[in-house]
């Protein structure tokens, strides 16, 4: 396991959070594992959060339950955005969060270049790789953040 991985959800975690959810790993290290479902879409819209009242309708995608307080964002974007952490596949966790809003809203990136997420997910050493072995995830091999998952079955 190691960043830039997918995982997808099993059968083991239906009526929970993680049903039917593909998770783009993006952190693996002696502390745990952390991600990003990024299958499921957020009800609401970047311009429905009140201090961004004033930007563009940008989706936001639920990514997972842990400190949904905040948003987080990956990108492909380090042409445009600075600052961001390479975690696999030409994809960036995080940099310059204002000039990703200046982008969203110039247009100048989109939805296939940008993920907004509200929370992540985590798991602390070995989890993650104990309910693997206990049949709840599936290690996708091929996949894409940006891309439609509809050649994985969701």
């Amino acid at each position: 396991m190691k960043a830039g991985t997918f995982i997808q959800s099993t059968a083991m975690l239906d009526d929970s959070f993680f049903e039917k959810a593909v998770i783009f790993i993006t952190g693996y290290d002696e502390k745990g594992v952390t991600g990003f479902v990024i299958n499921k879409i957020f009800p609401r819209r970047f311009s429905d959060l009140v201090e961004f009242r004033n930007d563009c309708p940008f989706p936001m995608y639920e990514g997972g339950p842990v400190d949904t307080e905040n948003l987080f964002f990956l990108h492909q974007r380090p042409d445009l955005i600075e600052g961001g952490t390479p975690v696999g596949h030409g994809v960036y966790l995080g940099g310059d969060f204002r000039q990703a809003v200046s982008h969203m809203n110039s247009g100048s990136v989109t939805e296939n270049d940008l993920r907004l997420f509200i929370g992540y997910c985590g798991w602390d050493l070995g989890q993650l790789e104990s309910e693997i072995e206990e049949g709840s995830w599936l290690i996708l091999e091929n996949g894409t953040v940006f891309g439609n998952f509809s050649q994985q079955n969701i």
